[in-house]
């Protein structure tokens, strides 16, 4: 096999390629075995037919259209690897010659990953936010945790923000129940706005066994369309919380007085912004990055994908909402030309237990199994994508070893101090929700 390169843009190649008769011979064979197991002869098995009763019967053109289908990948491949092409779009091919016998020859044109120039990393600096944690954000957690050790009790009064209540819910389109939009005795803390859209508006000022409908989208349904929600408050509760005190701190905490269990506050709060500082530092070095280093992109497959997009949902003519799909596909493009672009220069190879690990982490994230997540994206082809994605984490954490990391104040941040150890869950970081979080008192 004989071929040649040629650049035709920053971002596009062309291969021609020469192929022997002798070199297409093996597919030759594989095309009669093939159209061999697809028709019938009688008198003969399938598959035991002899190739000149095949090539009879179809045609020395469909024996070489099938050897040539098959042949062309492989010859491609060798082709991208003899010249090192990194190809990143779908190959357009034109056969220019297929002489029986003789020769076959064609072109390849292809989108590949342009040569991009990297700064040299060790001379970089960047810049991130000093940690300081102030008196009300400790103050904050502290009430969190405070209130998951408050008391609900049942009043008699009209709901207000900060209530928690019993609540029914019916969902109706109109005036047909939804499929799965009845829900019943749902304890609710009104203000948090973590259920329907207009709930809290809809309870505040209404009293035991009151009703009140208002309008909301329910999850699934079509942009725009709205149902028509009823809810009903059964009872309404108000939370008393425990005095502020070292008491307080000996029930809440390994600790015995408020004072140590706030300091303790801190330092937990400090150390989760030294962690957020390790995280700005990298998503500034990728910012920094791409606009310091030229990228040409092949604006032919930013258009093929956006189409492709696009196309799948049904939106070819919104051009407002091609322009968003256009300038996130640009992003994420520009992203993985130049961390690739990394992964090669820095030599980065992923092994098993790194990709386990990034495994387990979305399965997790997408509420499944490790076994049924590494199933999905087996079947769907995707492996080679979740490796591509944990090469290009771990280059640019490689290399951001390598930068300078300075706070704004000047101070110089290490980051090497914040790897081994994990982010620490402040207790009481989440605000109680219901009465599950809270000891429930009867009056």
């Amino acid at each position: 096999m004989k071929s040649a390169v040629e650049k035709l843009t920053e971002t596009r190649t062309k291969l021609t390629i020469d192929v022997t008769f002798e070199e297409l011979q093996p597919h030759i064979a594989n095309a009669y075995k093939v159209l061999g197991e697809r028709i019938n002869v009688p008198g003969f098995r399938k598959g035991k037919v002899p190739t000149a009763m095949i090539e009879a019967r179809l045609g020395r053109g469909a024996i070489l259209d099938e050897a040539v289908n098959s042949a062309l990948s492989d010859f491609y491949s060798q082709a991208k690897a003899e010249h090192n092409i990194i190809a990143i779009g779908r190959p357009n091919v034109d056969i220019t010659e297929l002489v029986d016998n003789e020769k076959l020859a064609f072109t390849v044109e292809v989108d590949v990953r342009p040569e991009i120039t990297l700064p040299n990393f060790s001379e970089m600096t960047i810049t991130v936010d000093d940690v300081v944690v102030d008196d009300t954000e400790v103050a904050t957690q502290v009430d969190a945790l405070r209130a998951r050790f408050g008391t609900l009790t049942t009043v008699e009064k009209k709901v207000v923000t900060g209530d928690f209540v019993t609540i029914d819910l019916v969902a109706t389109i109109n005036g047909a129940p939804l499929d799965g939009g009845t829900a019943n005795d749902i304890s609710y803390e009104v203000g948090s706005n973590s259920m329907v859209e207009g709930l809290d508006e809809a309870l505040i000022g209404l009293d035991k066994n009151e009703s009140k409908r208002f309008e909301a989208t329910l999850v699934g349904m079509p942009e725009g369309e709205k149902a028509d929600v009823d809810v009903t408050v059964k009872a309404v509760k108000h939370r008393d919380l425990p005095e502020l005190d070292d008491s307080f701190a000996k029930l809440a905490s390994e600790f015995d007085t408020l004072a140590e269990l706030r300091a303790d506050v801190q330092t937990r709060l400090e150390r989760m912004k030294q962690l957020e500082q390790g995280s700005h530092a990298r998503d500034t070095l990728l910012e920094e990055l791409i606009k310091s280093v030229t990228i040409p992109l092949p604006t032919n497959l930013i258009e093929e994908e956006v189409h492709a997009h696009l196309e799948g949902e049904g939106r070819l003519e919104d051009e407002a909402h091609r322009k968003e799909v256009t300038e996130q596909t640009t992003k994420q493009l520009t992203q993985e030309i130049l961390l690739d672009t990394i992964v090669s220069a820095e030599d980065v190879a992923v092994n098993e237990q790194e990709l386990s690990e990034y495994l387990f982490r979305a399965a997790a994230r997408y509420q499944m199994t490790p076994d049924q997540f590494i199933k999905e994206v087996s079947e769907a082809g995707q492996i080679q994508t979740m490796v591509a994605e944990v090469g290009r984490a771990k280059a640019l954490a490689g290399v951001l070893g390598r930068v300078k990391v300075v706070t704004k104040s000047g101070k110089v941040v290490d980051l090497e101090a914040l790897r081994p150890a994990a982010p620490t869950v402040i207790d009481g970081a989440d605000s109680a929700d219901g009465a599950d979080s809270a000891e429930e008192t009867e009056e």
